[in-house]
């Protein structure tokens, strides 16, 4: 007989929440969730007791004996959990916006997870996530730590050197990738293997196969030429046939901050004098999304939820945990410890990579593909950003913070990495119990 599961969702006020509830309920045969618990705090009660209310519908209609329970007290969520999952915003959306902002006003990218604003939302972020690994390792230290926050791969980092969880860090973009892929193809997903290599919101597809046959090639020059190649929140603008053949790597939506810098940046400040910031059209998603989740006649997860940008979130944490839970041994792509699978990069740094998903965890596939050096030399520039990032974030150290921001490539400025440091630290200062001893 299988083992009923309890599962920790914390942040679960999110408007994410209702993807994963579904995915639940579709696996619940495989994978029985007996407990799912939402977690929020305080100032997130109103929105987890109005997204509560709809994953009790969700699973009420669909008949599966979940029983979903929405607390403020996260230990007694932890508590003797199998999976602990973290999708939480520590400032909520406005401090998102000034992550957003404060960069722009210094002409630089205002991304909520790269450059000057990832670095402010991981300060914030990495206390809290050390935090709840405390509660962890006393309450469930059996449990898996699945996280989703951004910027994953600095949060996982800071987990993996900091704490004895077992923790494996999750993004959307690998497996929206891959579908991606499927569609330009014309074939289902099950026919699509890809090998990526990197770190989270950095990373290279550099081998595509379709039914058994390498299509690396064909895939790059198809996709120079086709749209709907990126993410909800990050512009289509294309990707130069020459440039891609070049780099023998499909890069990620994210490279378009390294590799479009300009064209980014002209597209980011046109954008806020039009509509705001990423984090004010987002406001105005989830406020649309909540009303939604209020009506007591809906029971399913609402199509405007894709709207959000975290489709396929659902699919990639339900595949981790279904995979762990019955030993599949199957693969997929994930943010991990090292341990020598890029040689390039230090033993304990988180990589996203290809991992071989059992019992026991996630275990890093042996690349095949070369590690060239047009991928090595702006891998090894963000992972050292990422290093001191995490040392930052963890012991507040201000040299080490503005080292980070000084090498990064979208700041790259002494003068400038102090000026949007010195910002950054004022405008958080509430949520920097570490730079505040």
């Amino acid at each position: 007989m299988k083992k009923a599961l309890k599962v920790a969702v914390i942040g679960g006020g999110s408007s994410y929440t209702p993807e994963i509830v579904e995915g639940f309920i579709k696996r619940y045969d495989e994978m029985p969730v007996r407990e799912l618990y939402l977690v929020d705090i305080e100032e997130g009660r109103h929105k987890l007791e109005i997204v509560g209310a709809l994953a009790k519908r969700m699973v009420e209609k669909a008949g599966v004996p979940i029983d979903v329970k929405l607390t403020l007290d996260r230990r007694e969520a932890i508590k003797d959990a199998d999976f602990v999952t973290t999708q939480l915003r520590v400032g909520l959306l406005d401090a998102r916006k000034r992550d957003e902002h404060i960069p722009l006003k210094h002409n630089v990218i205002g991304q909520e997870t790269t450059g000057a604003g990832g670095f402010a939302k991981a300060m914030r972020t990495i206390p809290v996530i050390l935090d709840i690994c405390k509660d962890i390792e006393e309450l469930a230290p059996n449990a898996y730590l699945f996280n989703f926050t951004n910027p994953a791969g600095i949060v996982t980092e800071a987990v993996i050197k900091h704490t004895n969880v077992k923790s494996i860090g999750l993004c959307n973009l690998p497996i929206g990738t891959r579908m991606h892929i499927a569609r330009l193809c014309d074939v289902e997903l099950d026919k699509v293997y890809i090998e990526m290599m990197g770190i989270n919101h950095l990373n290279w597809t550099t081998r595509v196969v379709v039914d058994g046959v390498d299509i690396t090639n064909e895939i790059l020059s198809k996709v120079s030429e086709a749209k709907g190649m990126t993410m909800k929140n990050i512009p289509d603008f294309g990707w130069d046939k020459e440039f891609l053949q070049s780099l023998g790597a499909l890069p990620c939506s994210y490279h378009r901050y390294y590799y479009m810098k300009d064209e980014m940046l002209k597209e980011q400040l046109e954008s806020v004098e039009k509509n705001g910031t990423r984090a004010d059209v987002v406001k105005r998603v989830e406020a649309e999304l909540f009303e939604l989740y209020k009506d007591p006649e809906l029971a399913i997860k609402p199509p405007q939820l894709q709207e959000r940008g975290g489709a396929y979130y659902s699919e990639a944490a339900l595949n981790l945990m279904s995979s762990i839970y019955l030993n599949k041994g199957d693969i997929q792509t994930v943010n991990v410890r090292n341990n020598g699978a890029i040689a390039c990069l230090p033993d304990d740094a988180s990589i996203e990579i290809n991992c071989v998903i059992d019992s026991q965890g996630a275990h890093p596939i042996q690349l095949q593909a070369e590690m060239t050096p047009q991928i090595r030399g702006l891998l090894q520039v963000v992972k050292a950003y990422e290093e001191l990032t995490v040392e930052a974030g963890v012991h507040g150290d201000y040299e080490k913070a503005l080292q980070a921001l000084t090498i990064h490539p979208l700041v790259g400025s002494a003068a400038l990495a102090k000026t949007l440091l010195d910002e950054i630290l004022e405008a958080n200062k509430d949520y920097l119990p570490q730079f505040n001893k």
